[in-house]
């Protein structure tokens, strides 16, 4: 994980300051850029680990960045920064293909951590996790990334792989919205749950017709039924 390229997309210059210092004490390279036509450009040339990706930016902002780089199929992590406490600035950067996010003003020290937890889920290097997982007739392949519903290729996000990776592995059992963000995330409860809902909705859609399905349990969270 260390000398992997974190690239910083923000134009306040203290914040891309305060980030940088704390990233590259943990070993990261560190590329930043104040627009999001720039942020493009970046990703194409320099080909990042990560991005951290502010909402409020001048020309494109965040959201459209976020949307052009999912359009492009690329599974480059982003975790979104806003400014703003507001469900639906952090429902619209996950629906739109951020892996997470963080709100302003915010601890570098926990930025810096979940850059190394969605690494790590990236690299998926639990040799535990590498065999096969089927339910019904969906099978996960942890160490291609890659889920099958019979012949059909199912394009899942990062994230929404580990969800579905964590669900999958304990079927039929109901795991709490919080037991999902630790597993799936990697840390601590940081997030909030509203995360959970949000990537659970869209794998619902993209398993549609697959015969598994996210059930969900009444006060308690999800489970896998195959």
């Amino acid at each position: 994980m260390a000398g992997e390229l974190v690239l910083l997309v923000d134009d306040e210059p203290s914040i891309v300051s305060l980030c940088r210092m704390y990233l590259e004490r943990e070993g990261f390279r560190v590329q930043s850029v104040g627009d999001g036509v720039a942020a493009l450009e970046a990703v194409q040339k320099a080909h990042p680990a990560l991005m951290v990706l502010d909402v409020m930016l001048p020309g494109l902002d965040g959201f459209e960045v976020c949307k052009q780089i999912r359009s492009r199929n690329e599974a480059l992590p982003i975790l979104m920064l806003t400014a703003r406490d507001e469900d639906y600035d952090k429902i619209l950067g996950l629906e739109l293909g951020a892996d997470d996010y963080m709100t302003k003003p915010f601890n570098p020290r926990e930025l810096v951590a979940r850059v190394k937890a969605i690494l790590r889920r990236t690299r998926n290097q639990s040799s535990e996790d590498s065999s096969l997982i089927r339910a019904g007739n969906l099978v996960i392949d942890p160490a291609r990334f890659e889920v099958h519903v019979g012949d059909r290729l199912i394009p899942l996000r990062t994230q929404e792989f580990e969800v579905l990776h964590v669900l999958a592995r304990h079927a039929g059992r109901v795991l709490t919205r919080e037991q999902l963000l630790e597993k799936a995330w990697g840390f601590d409860f940081y997030g909030q749950t509203r995360t959970v809902d949000v990537h659970v909705a869209q794998l619902r859609r993209k398993l549609a017709g697959s015969g598994v399905t996210i059930e969900t349990v009444t006060g308690v969270g999800y489970k896998l039924v195959g």
